[in-house]
C-alpha cells in the first residue's frame, strides 16, 4: 500500500494527520505525483471526518509553501478581502476600486465559480478583452500606478490550492470548513495583505447555511490571520437571499459599473460599505467607521471610484469604455419572466438552488471543461418578505448566444420562490448577521 493509499485510509477512518503526512500530500498534489482520484478521495475523507485545528494549520501551510510568497511591504499598506460566495456576490468589484479611490491599496486575487457560487474571475472576464492572468511584475506595477490589481491565481502562489480548488467543486467537498480555511488563507498568507477582512455568509445560499458554522469558520479566518501579525477583521452577512438584483457574469458587472456611479441596490452597495470601511480604519485612512463611509460614499458620488474601475480596466486590457457604455458588454439574445402563480408574500427564497440553476443557462461549470456564457443569466425581482400578485414576475431569465432553455427551467426557477401567508414566514436574516 503507497504511502498516499496509507494517508487515504487512515484519514477515513477518523485518524488526526501528522504535518509530515499532510506536507506530503501537498507536495504530491503539487507534483502530480498524487493523482486526482487520490486527491479526491482524501477531500472526501476530510470533508466527512474533519481535521483538528493543528491538522488544518498544517494543511494551510503547507498549502503556502507550495509556492513563493510574496512580500508587498515596498507599497506600503496594501489590504485585500475575502468573500466565502454566495449567488450574486460581486463586492469585489465594487469594493477593489473604490477603496484604491479612497487612498487604501487593495492586491485581490480572485477564483472562479465554485459549487453553486459565482466567481469574481468569470464576471471580469466579461469585460471584453480583461485579463486576469497576470504576472507577479504586472500585479506589482497594477498596485503601484493604478492602486489595485484584479488577478487570478498565478501558478507559482499557493499551486496546491488551485488543484484542490478545481477538484472540491467538482467532488462535493466544497463545504468542509478546515478546507475552506486552508483554501483561503495559503492563498492570503502567500501574496502578503498587511489587512483582511473577511465576507462569511450564512444562509440557504451559503456554504455555511447555518450562523454558527459561519461564526466558526470566521473567527478561524480572523484569528489564524491576526497570528501572523497581519490585521483582520470580518463579518458574518446574510445570503438567504441573492445580493443585489443581477445574478450571472456580464449582468452582475453592469450591476457593479451602476453602483460605481454611485446607483445600484442598497443590499450591494451596504456590503461594500461595510467592508470597506473596516480597511480604511486599518490602513489609517480613517479614524471612525463614521468617517470610512463619508469617504467611501463620496468617491462613489463624485466618480473618483468608477474612474479608477476604468483604469484599472485599461491597463488590464479591457475596454473602459464600459464604464460609459453599459450596452458593450455581452448582451442577452432572448429573455423569458418568471411570473408568479399566486399571490401572497415571499415567504423563503431558495438561493442555493438559484445558483445550480445558473450553472444551466451557462453562469458557471458543472465540470471544470464547462464554457461559461457571460451573457446569460438571471435578474432576481422579488425577494424574501416582499408582497407579489399573481402574475407579477419574480425573475427575468437572460440567455446569451451560446445556450438554450432547458427543459422544464422556468417551472424550476419559479419553484425557488416560496409564496404564501405572511402568518408565520420565518423573517429574513438581517444582512449582517454578525460582526466577528
Amino acid at each position: 500500500m503507497s504511502l498516499i493509499v496509507r494517508t487515504i485510509v487512515k484519514k477515513r477512518d477518523g485518524g488526526e494527520l501528522s504535518e509530515g503526512e499532510i506536507r506530503d500530500f501537498v507536495a504530491g498534489v503539487t507534483s502530480r505525483t498524487v493523482t486526482d482520484e487520490q486527491a479526491a478521495a482524501l477531500l472526501m475523507a476530510i470533508c466527512c471526518r474533519g481535521m483538528s485545528t493543528a491538522e488544518t494549520a498544517a494543511l494551510t501551510f503547507a498549502m503556502m509553501n507550495s509556492g513563493e510568497t510574496w512580500d508587498l511591504s515596498p507599497h506600503g499598506f496594501v489590504a485585500d478581502k475575502h468573500s466565502t460566495g454566495g449567488v450574486g456576490d460581486k463586492s469585489t468589484l465594487v469594493l477593489a476600486p473604490l477603496l484604491a479611490a479612497c487612498g487604501v491599496k487593495t492586491g485581490m486575487m480572485s477564483g472562479r465559480g465554485l459549487g453553486h457560487t459565482g466567481g469574481t474571475l468569470d464576471k471580469l472576464e466579461a469585460i471584453p478583452g480583461f485579463v486576469t492572468g497576470q504576472s507577479r511584475e504586472a500585479f506589482d506595477r497594477l498596485v503601484e500606478t493604478v492602486g489595485c490589481a484584479l488577478i487570478a491565481a498565478t501558478d507559482t502562489v499557493a499551486p496546491a490550492d488551485r488543484r484542490l480548488y478545481a477538484l472540491r467543486d467538482v467532488t462535493g467537498t466544497v463545504e468542509s470548513i478546515p478546507l475552506i480555511t486552508a483554501s483561503i488563507l495559503s492563498k492570503k498568507l502567500a501574496t502578503g495583505a498587511h489587512a483582511v477582512v473577511f465576507d462569511v455568509k450564512t444562509g440557504n445560499g451559503a456554504f455555511m447555511q447555518k450562523p454558527e458554522d459561519a461564526h466558526t469558520l470566521g473567527r478561524a479566518l480572523v484569528d489564524t490571520t491576526r497570528a501572523t501579525g497581519r490585521k483582520a477583521s470580518g463579518y458574518v452577512t446574510a445570503m438567504d437571499r441573492p445580493v443585489g438584483v443581477a445574478v450571472g457574469n456580464a449582468n452582475e458587472v453592469e450591476e457593479s459599473i451602476r453602483l460605481l456611479r454611485g446607483d445600484g441596490p442598497a443590499d450591494l452597495r451596504e456590503n461594500v460599505l461595510l467592508l470597506g470601511a473596516d480597511l480604511l480604519v486599518a490602513a489609517g485612512v480613517a479614524d471612525t467607521e463614521k468617517e470610512a463611509r463619508r469617504r467611501l460614499n463620496a468617491a462613489l458620488q463624485d466618480g473618483t471610484a468608477l474612474e479608477t474601475f476604468a483604469r484599472v480596466i485599461s491597463e488590464q486590457g479591457g475596454n473602459p469604455a464600459v464604464c460609459d457604455d453599459l450596452s458593450l458588454l455581452p448582451q442577452p439574445v432572448a429573455k423569458h419572466e418568471v411570473k408568479a402563480a399566486a399571490p401572497g408574500t415571499i415567504r423563503r427564497v431558495a438561493t442555493r438552488e438559484l445558483g445550480l440553476l445558473s450553472i444551466e443557462i451557462g453562469c458557471g461549470r458543472a465540470r471544470k471543461e464547462d464554457v461559461v456564457d457571460p451573457a446569460s443569466g438571471f435578474r432576481i425581482l422579488k425577494k424574501t418578505g416582499e408582497d407579489v400578485a399573481e402574475g407579477e414576475p419574480l425573475a427575468v431569465v437572460e440567455l446569451g448566444p451560446r445556450t438554450t432553455l432547458p427543459k422544464a427551467y422556468l417551472d424550476r426557477l419559479g419553484a425557488c420562490w416560496e409564496i404564501g401567508a405572511s402568518a408565520g414566514a420565518e423573517p429574513p436574516l438581517p444582512f449582517v448577521v454578525e460582526k466577528l
